[in-house]
């Protein structure tokens, strides 16, 4: 019997940085279909990572469908996947053991050249390595993934110099109450495209004032138009500022570029001269419904955002969509290069480099529904 699936992959560095970006947990749902893997993890029901590889990122794809209709099939989400009117079998596997499989050879710290962006800022505790702490995978390796039947083990066979080394991962039937964070794609109300650069220096601006809740404030009438505030931390409340410039510079004074308010409470204008540097935001599209009035405020968790910090470092560009409910969607653009690294990691975020697979990450999170909640995970976090 030939196998369900079958799919060989001659860069396993492109996997590996995909999917270190969702290692945040230590299970992911695995969905096989025709066009490509999905990927999700979950905590909580309150964040959610999703990575599709698309089968372009494999020399050799291969997918035979069930004669029989699996017990354990779900219709994918049509927003990561591209559109899909078939059910495909899907299991629960670990992702702390794909990815230290993964790296199985080659396991050598990244120069300092070659780190992330702000990696000395910013820091995330995952189940895999640090966020900022990626193995240097060689080049010239094959892997190859396999699954043949509903129930067998999803197997990983990386080859290199000769030496062939076989991983089977135990599989898991997936959670009947399991599924996606709904993002309501027909009440967007907000969606802002930038380069992921931004916000990740933002973030890690707010983060070394250890707040435990994240503010975000968006508007189109009226400043600030977009900002982000990191409150309930032992400091006072920090917040980086996104002007809209005519003049499409960026100046070290209040209301322009970043604006930081420090723990004693004065204003703190980054000392930066204007230059002339590309537009913040290539989309900035925000309509709040009328009981909002005419500005978008919305509280998340600051913990939770820093789990998708190693997505915000190797990636291009960022879309940050949210819709009336509150849920919130970071798309992440990552554009790998041929040289077995991101684009955005070894030539700056947002610059064009070598045409090569260009694959999506996306981040959803739930948002804290009123004052009296935050309140509670303040104290919390304060004991």
């Amino acid at each position: 019997m030939e196998p369900l699936f079958t799919a060989v992959s001659s860069n396993a560095h492109h996997l590996y940085t995909l999917l270190s970006c969702i290692g945040f947990a230590h299970k992911a749902t695995v969905q096989i279909t025709p066009e490509g893997i999905r990927f999700s993890v979950e905590e909580g029901r309150v964040i959610q990572g999703l990575v599709f590889l698309d089968k372009s990122l494999f020399t050799s794809y291969t997918y035979n469908a069930p004669t029989d209709a699996e017990p354990n099939q779900h219709q994918p989400d049509q927003d990561t996947n591209g559109s899909q009117n078939e059910s495909y079998p899907y299991f629960v596997v670990s992702i702390s053991a794909i990815l230290e499989t993964l790296k199985i050879f080659g396991i050598n710290e990244l120069s300092d050249s070659n780190r992330p962006r702000e990696s000395s800022i910013l820091h995330t505790n995952t189940a895999s390595s640090s966020a900022f702490n990626a193995p240097a995978l060689l080049m010239h390796r094959s892997c190859t993934l396999q699954y043949v039947r509903h129930g067998a083990p999803l197997s990983i066979t990386i080859t290199e110099a000769g030496v062939k080394t076989t991983c089977e991962l135990v599989t898991y039937e997936p959670d009947e109450n399991g599924g996606d964070i709904p993002l309501q794609r027909d009440a967007i109300i907000m969606k802002i495209i930038m380069r992921s650069a931004w916000l990740h220096n933002a973030i890690a601006e707010l983060n070394s004032s250890t707040p435990t809740i994240l503010k975000l404030s968006a508007s189109a009438k009226r400043e600030p138009y977009f900002a982000l505030s990191g409150a309930g931390g032992p400091f006072s409340e920090s917040t980086v500022e996104f002007s809209i410039d005519q003049h499409n510079e960026i100046t070290g004074g209040p209301g322009q570029g970043h604006k930081v308010v420090t723990a004693d409470g004065s204003n703190r204008a980054r000392a930066t001269r204007a230059q002339v540097a590309p537009t913040v935001t290539e989309t900035f599209l925000v309509s709040p419904p009328s009981s909002m009035g005419d500005r978008i405020q919305q509280s998340y968790r600051f913990g939770l955002l820093r789990k998708a910090a190693r997505a915000m470092s190797v990636a291009n560009k960022v879309s940050i969509r949210g819709d009336r409910q509150g849920v919130l969607s970071l798309q992440f653009l990552v554009e790998l290069d041929d040289h077995n690294t991101p684009v955005g990691r070894s030539i700056g975020a947002g610059v064009k480099g070598p045409n090569g697979p260009v694959s999506f990450v996306d981040f959803r999170f739930v948002p804290l529904l009123d004052e009296e909640e935050a309140e509670m995970i303040m104290g919390a976090d304060d004991d």
